[in-house]
């Protein structure tokens, strides 16, 4: 075997069981453990059949084979930024309602206080008695 692809069939390797080891401690939850184990499949697949991509670059047009890693590696990139954007998006809109719901509740509880009844109390012992 030629050194580049045992070094990527490593590389590959050795980032799915960094991602099962993550995983399993609970350090990295499922979608984003999907992601990155499929990145991992694919780096480790193209060192076990590095002529896959001479014939995908082939078939899709691409002159210099190489030029096709970088190209998709940048374009997995943009997707994988995408998908955080969206992510972080969709928490920012929930921390917002969050917080005005918490805002509404806060502002509730001191009318809350003061209509309820007041609880009665003993009449003062007599003295005298």
């Amino acid at each position: 075997m030629i050194t580049y692809q045992i070094t990527s069939t490593a590389i590959g390797v050795i980032i799915a069981a960094i991602i099962l080891i993550l995983v399993r401690r609970d350090h990295l939850h499922g979608p984003y453990a999907t992601w990155w184990i499929s990145s991992a499949v694919l780096v480790a697949l193209l060192g076990f059949f590095p002529r896959l991509f001479d014939l995908l670059a082939v078939k899709l047009g691409v002159s210099y084979a190489p030029i096709l890693a970088v190209l998709l590696g940048l374009g997995l990139l943009l997707v994988k930024i995408l998908t955080m954007d969206l992510e972080r998006s969709r928490q920012e809109r929930l921390i917002r309602r969050l917080a005005q719901r918490l805002a509404i509740l806060e502002a509730q509880a001191p009318l809350a206080t003061t209509a309820a009844p007041a609880t009665p109390e003993s009449p003062p012992a007599d003295p005298t008695q």
